[in-house]
């Protein structure tokens, strides 16, 4: 219905089509009408005032009306107002309502999530993961070809903290994949390295020989426990349910780093005193290091490396990388450096999505970890909050309760960290996310399991008859209807919260239909069976893009 009312108003208008797509809205109020056209931009170049110009338009378009499925055309302030023929409406929602618009087949690689081994796998790491694969979705829902990579860290000075730490201290310890173990070794090391800098000199001996690999002791260390802590990630993206298409590592680009930075230091981009860098303070990006004083690699060389990489293989037209915060100056400074070194265009295609830290209200959790809460405890913590719930609700222990409470945390976790702006800070408080109402992941499942509960029960065989539509049958038919236009929304500004903030409306405005207009018995039984299913598909679509597994029953 949109796409008829933006071709109506631009060959009106002479607007191109795209403008007046982005300018067309849905009205606060249904008595403004379905569609709303604000003349604020046919002002300035018609010099005219835009209430009179919103009189002028609306008179014209009445007199176009007749073969379209627009009932009528008003003008309210500096708005033409749009009426639609309900019934067209319902017809043509129960058909193809729900869409997504297909764009024109563009690539994008997509990094995300980023792992260190020997580290813990934490809370900044699910919402990183939870953001990178609803991108990944919703690029490849809108038409995309998308390539989703992991890039992680399996050397530099944490894993020879590490090393330093299990050889001198835990050797007589099993090694593990069990990620708390892990991330225990590496919190001791920062421990015992806080009370006593002097050990920080064997760190950095262990750190030279894993480089150049010149201890066959310490590199085969390295390289189980290196082995453990991928393993350790399995179960976790399981859970989270992210996919990687490539698994790339910094082990793999040390060498060629290396030549990178002295390279660009003999072509005189990047600089030197006591150790090379790139001299980036006249772009108000500071100074960016390449390698230190001992002649190591630093990550901001693999990065350059990394970059090259994906510009030679995985050709695309856009690489996103999704990163915490406080990497975004890190990012701004390899851009400027591509662009340095000649890669403007290359560079121009390089985008980055920084994304806020997850707090918790004081006292509600603990790590071992210090600042980082492990992902294991996290998830435990709340599972069991969906756990207690359910029992709450009346279900009893075993197997069917544990996997639906791992199911709804997970849900509630993603849902927590999706719904807000990926670049703002979020304070997540189990005991608020998994509530079964308001906006909350729980209750977007439960309302899903609720219009699955009616297909169940409800075996229509009723000829679907379109009456007299209730008010809150056609605010879900509209809302239904816009969802394409959402998703086109979040795939333009990378924001998956939009989905998730229309996922709550939705299931707030079908829970209104369900209490105000009865499916079973009703002469309206077959069409609003339809209304229901159709419901159920997109909240379905809308979810998943979001990364979030619907449950049938609740």
């Amino acid at each position: 219905m949109k796409d008829i009312i933006v071709k109506l108003v631009s060959n009106e208008t002479g607007l191109k089509v795209g403008e007046v797509e982005r300018l067309v809205e849905i009205p606060p109020k249904d008595e403004m009408g379905d569609f709303a056209f604000p003349c604020f931009v046919l002002s300035k170049k018609l010099k005219k005032n835009p209430m009179l110009i919103a009189e002028e338009l609306a008179e014209k378009l009445r007199k176009d009306l007749k073969k379209t499925d627009i009932s009528n055309v008003d003008f309210k302030g500096a708005y033409v107002n749009f009426f639609v023929d309900k019934k067209i409406l319902a017809e043509r929602v129960l058909k193809d309502g729900g869409k997504i618009v297909k764009g024109k087949g563009k690539t994008r690689l997509v990094e995300y999530s980023q792992p260190n081994t020997h580290k813990a796998f934490h809370v900044g790491h699910i919402r990183g993961t939870s953001l990178g694969e609803s991108l990944a979705r919703i690029f490849r829902a809108s038409g995309e070809k998308v390539v989703q990579m992991n890039y992680s860290g399996d050397t530099g000075m944490h894993i020879a903290k590490w090393i330093w730490c299990y050889k001198k201290y835990h050797a007589k310890e099993k090694l593990s994949d069990d990620e708390s173990w892990i991330a225990g070794i590496y919190v001791d090391a920062v421990k015992r390295l806080a009370k006593n800098e002097k050990l920080q000199e064997e760190v950095d001996e262990i750190n030279q020989k894993i480089e150049d690999k010149s201890d066959k002791e310490i590199s085969d260390l390295w390289k189980k426990t290196r082995a453990a802590s991928i393993k350790s990630w399995d179960r976790i993206y399981s859970e989270l349910g992210a996919h990687f298409d490539v698994g790339l590592f910094e082990g793999e680009f040390e060498a060629d780093a290396r030549d990178k930075a002295l390279d660009l230091l003999d072509k005189k981009i990047a600089k030197k005193d006591d150790a090379v860098f790139m001299d980036l303070k006249k772009y108000n990006l500071g100074v960016w290091v390449l390698l230190r004083r001992d002649g190591t690699v630093l990550y901001s060389a693999k990065d350059i490396v990394l970059a090259l990489k994906k510009f030679k293989e995985f050709k695309s037209d856009n690489y996103l990388v999704t990163v915490g915060n406080e990497q975004k100056m890190h990012f701004e400074q390899l851009v400027k450096t591509l662009e340095l070194m000649g890669l403007k265009k290359e560079a121009a295609s390089y985008g980055v999505l920084p994304f806020g830290m997850v707090r918790f209200p004081e006292g509600k959790m603990s790590s071992r970890t210090g600042n980082n809460v492990l992902y294991s405890d996290f998830l435990k913590n709340v599972k069991d909050v969906a756990s207690g719930r359910l029992k709450d609700r009346g279900e009893n222990p075993g197997k069917k309760l544990d996997e639906k409470a791992l199911k709804i945390a997970i849900a509630s976790i993603k849902y927590s960290m999706l719904k807000q702006d990926p670049k703002k800070n979020i304070i997540f408080d189990p005991n608020a996310a998994v509530a079964f109402e308001g906006d909350t992941g729980p209750y977007l499942l439960y309302s899903y399991a609720r219009a699955s509960s009616i297909v169940r029960k409800v075996k229509s065989k009723k000829k679907v008859k379109i009456l007299d539509l209730k008010s809150e049958e056609i605010k879900l038919l509209k809302k239904i209807d816009s969802f394409g236009d959402v998703v086109a929304k979040a795939y333009d500004s990378l924001a998956p919260n939009l989905i998730a903030n229309y996922c709550y409306e939705l299931a707030q405005m079908f829970n209104e239909f369900y209490h105000a207009c009865p499916v079973l018995g009703s002469v309206e039984e077959g069409f609003r069976l339809a209304l229901v299913k159709k419901f159920r598909d997109v909240l379905k679509s809308g979810l998943d893009l979001l990364g979030i597994e619907v449950v049938e029953e609740m």
